[in-house]
């Protein structure tokens, strides 16, 4: 039997095996989901996170280019010691474009703001948010040194990429804490990312493990497939999961719960 609460490799953190992604909490623009879908009040939003500490949740997922996903965490999050705040550094999303900046100036900037954001004296895991080029990020940006310096000054606790290659995954697990990679029932790709991180006892964070909510279409079993097909990976830490449906959110955990139970 696998725990719900689970060590995000060596950080020192202890996360939900499902934590709650906030996109829909800040942006409806640009976001590949089947369905339309409206951003929720203040109060519901504050009923969501509250539903997601009595389901045992306590993995949050946000960015900057999330739209006011951040500030809106800031605002409506109770009792900030007990999440773990996961973010990002590198694109940035304004008037409905994305751009990317990777510079060590930029990445400082960036999470100096998203203190600010999130109302919050440090970050517990911040990620390169990946435009696909994950070995320029790597090798030349200095991106990763930027993080490194700012866990040094005690701002963050764990940092690391949210790739979307194996090479790039893999450097850039070789000097950082945590990989966030996709993984579902049709996208197999980066394991060799996974693998490597249970090697050299890492942090795995899954991401589009539902396909962006098309799973949920594929059949009333695909999200329960999904897990167990995940979770029987050794080295993945938790999945994110962006709901904003009370229902498919209890749904999941205990569905998480379920598949834990007998793995």
């Amino acid at each position: 039997m696998a725990d719900f609460i689970r060590p995000l490799g060596q950080t020192g953190l202890n996360i939900s095996a499902i934590g709650l992604g906030t996109v829909k909490l800040g942006r409806d623009q640009g976001v590949k989901y089947p369905h339309a879908f409206t951003i929720p009040n203040d109060d519901e939003t504050r009923d969501l996170f509250a539903l997601a500490k009595d389901l045992g949740i306590n993995l949050i997922d946000t960015a900057p280019a999330y739209g006011n996903s951040e500030e809106r965490l800031g605002k409506l999050l109770p009792q900030r010691n007990d999440w773990v705040i996961v973010s990002k550094v590198g694109e940035e999303f304004e008037n409905g474009v994305s751009y990317f900046d990777f510079s060590a100036q930029h990445t400082r900037r960036s999470v100096e703001r998203s203190l600010r954001r999130l109302n919050t004296d440090y970050l517990d895991v911040v990620l390169v948010h990946s435009d696909g080029n994950d070995m320029d990020i790597v090798t030349q940006q200095g991106t990763l040194d930027a993080l490194s310096e700012l866990k040094k000054q005690g701002l963050i606790r764990a940092f690391g990429l949210s790739g979307k290659t194996v090479p790039g995954g893999i450097a850039a697990l070789a000097q950082s804490d945590v990989a966030m990679v996709t993984e579902n029932l049709s996208y197999h790709q980066e394991r060799p990312v996974i693998e490597y991180a249970h090697q050299h006892h890492k942090g795995v964070l899954i991401k589009k493990a539902f396909a962006s909510g098309h799973a949920c279409s594929a059949g009333e079993d695909a999200v329960e497939k999904t897990l167990r097909s995940i979770f029987s990976l050794e080295g993945v830490s938790g999945i994110i999961a962006g709901t904003i449906n009370p229902k498919h959110l209890r749904e999941n955990v205990e569905k998480t719960r379920r598949v834990l139970s007998k793995v």
